[in-house]
């Protein structure tokens, strides 16, 4: 260890003070001059910390034995051949540092987890929220499929009801489709294995009689395929043939599209 330097670090916090003539300010001037960035650092940080004090504590006049006091402790350092080294003023400058940092990381730190924590809520919310819309979709489908069921059930009760079969125009149409009907009602379509319609398109269902197609009303499929939709009677009676057609969303008066799905004469 280099006890010399270590007390010329010591005279950093006399000369901030004013406190050193003579050859000790010569020294220590010159050991600065030949750049020892410790010292200047122990100076800067003194001069710092003796700034703060002045500006958080009222002017006092330091009594006139301060200075034999500080000069009397220097050269008590000296002579202690390997004495633990003087606190500087540092430390509690990198004290305070070390723990702003320690309490920014854990602000940093607690912010991230509540914010990751927050949002991960966030998504479930979100999830819950769409599959409960879900469910209730799918119940309300299937409330309406029933009733659909029953409507169906208490129409074949009535001997002037028939059930008409669609089935696909082509090969690359896997759908089917019943049509439980009577000429004074009307009825039920059941649609099976359809697949959705395009994008922009929906189904449309014609009632053909005479030669000519009435529109009976446009219906989408769920993901199975399977659709029910109730229909009107016929302006014209009797009906010959059901279709069923790809049309623009929205349906048209008179058929545009292919037809998907018909029945036979």
């Amino acid at each position: 260890m280099n006890h010399e330097h270590d007390t010329l670090v010591t005279m950093a916090a006399a000369y901030a003070l004013d406190a050193l003539d003579g050859a000790e300010r010569a020294e220590f001037e010159s050991h600065l001059a030949d750049g020892c960035a410790e010292c200047e650092t122990t100076l800067r940080e003194s001069r710092e910390a003796f700034a703060a004090i002045a500006f958080a504590q009222p002017a006092a006049i330091p009594p006139p034995a301060a200075r034999a006091t500080l000069l009397r402790r220097i050269e008590a350092t000296d002579d202690r051949r390997g004495a633990v080294r003087p606190a500087r003023f540092g430390w509690a400058r990198w004290a305070a540092g070390t723990l702003a940092a320690s309490v920014a990381a854990a602000a940093f730190t607690a912010a991230f987890v509540a914010a990751r924590y927050e949002g991960r809520m966030g998504q479930v919310y979100r999830e819950t929220a769409a599959a409960r819309a879900e469910l209730q979709r799918q119940e309300v489908a299937l409330r309406e499929r029933l009733q659909g069921y029953q409507a169906v059930v208490d129409l074949l009760r009535d001997p002037a009801t028939r059930v008409v079969v669609l089935k696909g125009t082509s090969p690359a149409v896997a759908g089917s489709a019943r049509v439980v009907w009577n000429e004074r009602t009307g009825g039920h379509l059941l649609v099976a294995h359809l697949p959705p319609a395009p994008a922009g398109k929906t189904y449309e269902l014609w009632t053909i009689a005479g030669g000519k197609p009435a529109p009976a009303g446009v219906f989408e499929v769920d993901s199975s395929g399977q659709s029910t939709h109730r229909v009107a009677p016929a302006p014209a009676t009797p009906v010959e043939v059901f279709a069923v057609s790809v049309e623009p969303a929205g349906g048209m008066p008179a058929p545009t599209g292919p037809i998907v799905l018909a029945s036979s004469k």
